[in-house]
């Protein structure tokens, strides 16, 4: 039975305990892989939102790094969702770069008091039409903001 401190542990840092050389190799060939695909597409979301591309390089690197030290688990992914170009790029144009910041720390603030009362554990609840429905509604909605370009 883990402790308590254990819960709130990311999963990176209990992993470690049993680390060796052919996880790490394995881990170097899976980051530069993810790498090579990341970077660019990170740079292509950065310009469709609106901003330069060295925005989309830095956002890809400190988020990657943060996602792979907070990490909930030793299968998740995390990177860029192309449903969010569109979100991000009404945001820009409404709010400008402050807009967005502020939008990105009210999220991550929400996210923490979710994770914190446990109430994230209530997505669960969310019926499948409605997670298929929102992934399928993003497809249609990014072609057609980008349709004008």
């Amino acid at each position: 039975m883990p402790s308590a401190l254990e819960n709130w542990l990311p999963k990176s840092i209990i992993l470690l305990r049993d680390y060796n050389r052919h996880k790490f190799l394995s881990d170097l060939v899976a980051g530069v892989t993810v790498g090579l695909v990341a970077l660019p597409l990170a740079m292509a979301f950065a310009i469709a939102s609106g901003v330069p591309p060295q925005a989309g390089l830095y956002c890809a690197i400190v988020t990657g790094f943060l996602i792979s030290a907070l990490g909930g688990s030793k299968t998740q992914i995390g990177g860029p969702t192309g449903a969010f170009v569109v979100v991000v790029a009404g945001i820009i144009a409404k709010h400008g770069i402050d807009g967005l910041f502020m939008c990105t720390m009210m999220a991550g603030v929400l996210l923490v008091l979710l994770g914190v009362t446990g109430m994230g554990a209530m997505v669960k609840y969310f019926p499948r039409p409605v997670v298929v429905g929102f992934t399928n509604a993003s497809s249609p909605v990014r072609r057609s903001a980008t349709s004008s370009d």
